[in-house]
């Protein structure tokens, strides 16, 4: 199982940044299976494609969830709780909501790759301990 970012299902949708959408659009094509998002990084994905490429970018993404190219979890009670201690523990990154809500995704499913573009993802660590493997790898 693969977890996805805001940034990805951004970059796969504009075209205006060329390396990104096509660092994206082949590792998102490479993927066996589609890939497991949350809410929190849903919305922030739709509120940034539409500041970019408006209607169509949000019709776009839209799209993906309408044919199953991506999945969504909603997260519980439980772990908006971890959610809230991850974002407490990680709050000189600072981390987002939408972040926090992958890491907590990863510790509930057992998922360790994480398909993002945010570098802070080699910071968090799944249950304190764990790294992410990072789709698309960069070249740091």
């Amino acid at each position: 199982m693969i977890l996805i970012d805001a940034g990805p299902l951004v970059a796969l949708l504009d075209k205006g940044d060329k390396k990104a959408h096509k660092k994206c659009t082949a590792a998102f094509r490479s993927l066996k299976s589609p890939p497991l998002t949350t809410w929190p990084c849903l919305t922030e994905a739709f509120y940034l494609i539409g500041i970019k490429r408006g209607w169509t970018g949000r019709k776009n993404l839209l799209a993906l969830l309408t044919i199953r190219a991506i999945r969504v979890h909603t997260p519980t009670d439980g772990e908006l709780g971890r959610i809230d201690a991850l974002m407490t523990q990680y709050k000189d990154t600072p981390m987002s909501f939408a972040d926090a809500s992958l890491v907590s995704l990863a510790e509930v499913t057992g998922a360790k790759s994480i398909f993002t573009l945010d570098s802070d993802f080699h910071i968090y660590r799944i249950n304190g301990k764990d790294p992410f493997d990072v789709i698309p790898l960069d070249k740091r």
